[in-house]
């Protein structure tokens, strides 16, 4: 067995702590994006308050998860945003927080450039307004161009801009390595999914087969731009894209909704995937004794793919996927590269289900003026 192979079989029983812990920090968002994971728009008037919130980082550190994803909806519309990542940074957990960049201003710019251990991804679905504002909303754009702006003017150094693949936007991605270049900033690439207000809008935005074919010779002659595995499915095509190529739902992957709900994954919030809540007995005991994650971390069988050659390269791909297309976690991806994820959607026996909850606003909401 090699190097590789081992660490992915160790991976997939489950470790002490995830390596990857995405943490929404409120459902509140001054935008409406069509693809929104979360439905976030509203907030929930059970969200964990300031003291619970402090109180879960003091856990984190404890179990020595080094870093955390913070989102949303947006996080800095939380009045303790800032006291949530100091408190964070004080304690020696790194905070990796996403934003439509609405609420990030010259002073919040400056404020960030001089904490330790802070990343921020600023996330941009196109690289001109036509694209980007049909998802995310008129002047998102804009905004996002400018929080940008603000960080680079700051001193920030090597921010992420974050973009979801989609249809309209995968040939833009030879202009998005330009851009990330002029900034001097990353570039981080994910899946779009049909999660969230997602499930509405996947099949009309996925790319289409050829497109993730050039995708995928598009991520293998640049190693460097990032993806968090969101494309392990592609690596069927072939030679596997840099990563663990793995679903790490339960395993070495979760989420902590608003209200302190733990999921497998920040792609599946439902009901299904519910582990538990941090405020009945804490997130490690969640972690370590959830029933649910006791099952996604027991082996398990290739199922409909065991007669494909692909699968050690794609292992069946992304359990979101199938379950919001209403698919069985142990059937194909629907995006499956050989064609077979698309025979199994034509003869699906369920319904895709509802994504829960849905906190989405009734309208778009415009952007206020920030000063």
């Amino acid at each position: 067995m090699g190097a590789e192979s081992a660490l992915r079989t160790r991976f997939e029983g489950g470790l002490n702590a995830p390596i990857c812990l995405t943490w929404e920090l409120t459902y509140a968002c001054n935008l409406s994006c069509a693809h929104c994971l979360s439905a976030s728009g509203r907030a929930d008037p059970n969200e964990l308050s300031t003291s619970e919130a402090l109180a879960l980082i003091d856990e984190i550190a404890a179990m020595q998860i080094f870093y955390v994803n913070v989102g949303g909806g947006e996080p800095m519309l939380r009045e303790d945003f800032f006291d949530i990542l100091e408190h964070a940074v004080q304690r020696h957990v790194g905070v990796k927080f996403s934003t439509n960049g609405t609420r990030l201003g010259p002073a919040a710019a400056r404020r960030l450039a001089q904490s330790d251990y802070v990343d921020v991804q600023v996330s941009l679905d196109g690289i001109d307004a036509a694209t980007n504002d049909a998802l995310r909303g008129r002047g998102s754009y804009a905004r996002a161009r400018r929080a940008m702006d603000n960080l680079a003017e700051a001193g920030f150094g090597a921010f992420k801009i974050s973009v979801v693949v989609t249809r309209e936007n995968v040939g833009q991605l030879d202009a998005y390595e330009a851009l990330a270049e002029h900034y001097g900033a990353e570039l981080r690439l994910t899946r779009l999914r049909p999660s969230g207000r997602g499930v509405a809008v996947w099949d009309a935005l996925r790319p289409t087969m050829a497109q993730n074919r050039d995708l995928y010779r598009w991520l293998l002659e640049r190693p460097q731009v990032l993806t968090g595995d969101s494309f392990f499915h592609l690596s069927a095509l072939g030679e596997p894209l840099e990563g663990l190529n793995l679903c790490g739902a339960g395993r070495v992957v979760c989420l902590i909704d608003p209200v302190g709900d733990v999921y497998a994954c920040p792609f599946v919030i439902h009901e299904r995937f519910r582990a538990g809540n941090v405020r009945a007995a804490g997130f490690g005991a969640v972690w370590a004794h959830s029933e649910l994650f006791q099952e996604l971390r027991a082996p398990g069988s290739p199922g409909a793919c065991s007669a494909c050659g692909s699968f050690d390269a794609c292992r069946g791909g992304c359990m979101a996927a199938k379950f919001f297309t209403g698919l069985e976690l142990d059937e194909p991806d629907p995006e499956c590269v050989h064609g077979h994820g698309e025979t199994a959607l034509v003869a699906r026996a369920t319904r895709p289900p509802a994504p829960s909850p849905d906190h989405s606003r009734r309208v778009r909401i415009a952007l206020s003026a920030r000063r």
